[in-house]
C-alpha cells in the first residue's frame, strides 16, 4: 500500500509539473507581452471551484478579494478549463462590455450551449444574435406601455399578494416572487393563464430546466443535468405544440392576442426552432431574474426603514390619485422615481448577474498587460458595484444615493453594450407594480438569517422566510 501511494503522488507531482510547464511554455509563444499576474491553480481544475465558492452577494467573496488584494483588479487564472483573465477593473469591464462584437465574443461553458439550445440569444453570436434580439426588442417596445399588459402584470400582482390573506401570516416570498413571475411571463409570452394545466406542466419543467445550469455536466439519468436536458426538450415540444394550433386556428396577428408568441409567427425570417429559443429564453429571463430582483429588493427594505418609508410615500400619493379600484397606467408607473431607485440599488447590492463570460479573439492591450487572444475573459460586473472608489459606502443599501443622476453611469445592472438586457424594463415595471401593492398593504420582518447568496446565481437558501403582518 505504501508503496502504490508514493507511485501514485509521484505520478500526480510529474503531472503537475507538465501541466505548469505547458502553461509557462504556452504563454511565452502566444504573447510576447506582459501577462497580468495571477496563479494557474491546480493541474485541471484549475481554481473553478475557489471561484465559484458561495458567498454573500452584496461581497466579493474571499476569492476575489485575496486576489484582488495580491495581484491588482485584474489577473490571470484558470477557470472553466480555459486559461483566463478576471477583470475586477470597472473602466476594463465597460470596454469588454461595448467590444463584445469585435474583441470579446460571448463564450459560455458547453454546459450552457447543451441545456440552452444553439438558437438561444445569450450564445448565438453576429447576425443571428441582431435578428432574434430585433425580434425582442420590437416586442417589448410596442407593449411595455399598453394597458393590456400593464393591467394583466398589475391583476396577477393582485392575485398573488391576495392569497397570503386567510393563511398564515408566514410566507416564503422567494417562491412567492418566482409563482408571480412565472404567471406573468406564461400569460404575456403564450396567453396561459395560471390555472390552466399547462401552466403546472410548464412551471414543473422550467424548475428542472434552470437548476442544470449550475451542475456537473454528467449526462446519467437522476442527475441534475440530465433532468435538465430532459426538461428542455418536453418544454421545446409544448411550445411547438402551442406554435402548431395557432397556425391550425390561422390566429396569427401581429401586435394582436396579447402574447410574444403571435408575433414572433407573424415574422417570416424565423424558424420554428429560433422562435421556440426566443420563448424559451424570455421565460427564462422573466421568471428567474425577475424573482430574484424581488426578493432582493424585499431583504434588502427589511434593513433600510427610511428607504422602506420613503418608497410607501411615493405609492400612497399615486393612490390617492387615483379613484377606488382603479389600475395603475403607464403615466403612474412614470411617476415611481424613487421605486426606480430602489430597483437600481437592489441591482448594485444583490448582483443578480456577478459575472459574463467572453473570449478575447485578438490580443488586447489593456495598461501594462495583454490579454493574449484565446483566452477566457470574465467581467466581474459585482466589483464595480462594489468598489469603494466608485461609491461612497458601497455596502451599505442606500437608494437615495441615486438622486445623483451621475450614479447611473458606475453601474452595470443589466449588462451592456449590444447584450443589454432586452427585457430590463418589463421586468422594471413588473417590479414596480408589484411593490406599489406589496408596501401598501404589508409590514414584514425577515425570520431567518437568509442573506442572498451567490451560487454563483443569487439564491436564497430558506426561502426568504417573512412574517408578514396587513398595514390596516
Amino acid at each position: 500500500m505504501v508503496e502504490l501511494l508514493a507511485v501514485i503522488c509521484t505520478l500526480f507531482s510529474a503531472l503537475a509539473f507538465v501541466y505548469l510547464l505547458k502553461y509557462r511554455n504556452k504563454n511565452k509563444q502566444d504573447s510576447p507581452h506582459k501577462l497580468p499576474p495571477g496563479s494557474m491553480g491546480w493541474p485541471f481544475s484549475g481554481e473553478t471551484l475557489g471561484f465559484l465558492k458561495p458567498h454573500r452577494s452584496n461581497s466579493l467573496g474571499s476569492f476575489l478579494q485575496e486576489r484582488c488584494s495580491r495581484y491588482g483588479k485584474v489577473f490571470k487564472s484558470h477557470l472553466f478549463g480555459s486559461p483566463t483573465i478576471v477583470s475586477c477593473d470597472f473602466e476594463f469591464n465597460m470596454y469588454i462590455l461595448q467590444n463584445e462584437g469585435t474583441l470579446f465574443p460571448v463564450d459560455y461553458p458547453k454546459v450552457m450551449h447543451n441545456i440552452l439550445g444553439k438558437f438561444s440569444l445569450l450564445l448565438v453570436k453576429g447576425d443571428l444574435h441582431r435578428k432574434l434580439r430585433s425580434t425582442i426588442i420590437s416586442f417589448v417596445s410596442a407593449t411595455k406601455h399598453e394597458s393590456n399588459f400593464l393591467h394583466c402584470v398589475e391583476m396577477l400582482a393582485l392575485s398573488r399578494i391576495n392569497s397570503w390573506i386567510p393563511i398564515s401570516k408566514q410566507v416564503a416570498f422567494y417562491e412567492e416572487a418566482k409563482r408571480f413571475t412565472i404567471n406573468v411571463m406564461m400569460k404575456h409570452l403564450l396567453n396561459i393563464n395560471p390555472d390552466d394545466p399547462l401552466a403546472f406542466k410548464i412551471l414543473g419543467n422550467f424548475e428542472n430546466y434552470i437548476k442544470g445550469f449550475i451542475s456537473l455536466p454528467i449526462r446519467i439519468p437522476g442527475t441534475a443535468y440530465f433532468k435538465a436536458l430532459q426538461a428542455r426538450i418536453r418544454l421545446s415540444a409544448i411550445i411547438k405544440d402551442i406554435i402548431i394550433e395557432r397556425r391550425k386556428c390561422n390566429n396569427v396577428r401581429p401586435m394582436q392576442g396579447g402574447d410574444l408568441l403571435n408575433v414572433i409567427l407573424s415574422k417570416k425570417n424565423l424558424s420554428d426552432e429560433e422562435m421556440v429559443s426566443i420563448v424559451l429564453d424570455l421565460l427564462f429571463g422573466g421568471y428567474e431574474t425577475t424573482a430574484k430582483l424581488l426578493s432582493l429588493i424585499v431583504y434588502f427594505l427589511g434593513g433600510a426603514s427610511n428607504a422602506l418609508e420613503s418608497l410607501k410615500e411615493e405609492h400612497q400619493e399615486i393612490r390617492k390619485r387615483k379613484k377606488e379600484g382603479e389600475l395603475l397606467n403607464w403615466e403612474d408607473y412614470k411617476q415611481m422615481n424613487f421605486t426606480q431607485n430602489v430597483i437600481y440599488e437592489a441591482m448594485r447590492c444583490g448582483n443578480v448577474v456577478k459575472f459574463l463570460h467572453r473570449k478575447a479573439i485578438q490580443d488586447v492591450k489593456f495598461k501594462d498587460y495583454v490579454i493574449p487572444a484565446g483566452w477566457k475573459v470574465l467581467p466581474v460586473l459585482s466589483s464595480g458595484h462594489l468598489d469603494p472608489t466608485l461609491f461612497e459606502n458601497p455596502l451599505e443599501f442606500n437608494p437615495f444615493r441615486w438622486n445623483d443622476n451621475s450614479t447611473s453611469k458606475k453601474v452595470a445592472p443589466f449588462g451592456g453594450g449590444p447584450r443589454f438586457c432586452p427585457g430590463a424594463d418589463l421586468a422594471k415595471v413588473e417590479t414596480a407594480f408589484f411593490l406599489h401593492h406589496l408596501v401598501l398593504n404589508y409590514r414584514w420582518k425577515i425570520r431567518t438569517d437568509d442573506p442572498p447568496l451567490a451560487f454563483p446565481y443569487v439564491e436564497f437558501t430558506r426561502g426568504l422566510l417573512l412574517n408578514l403582518e396587513p398595514t390596516a
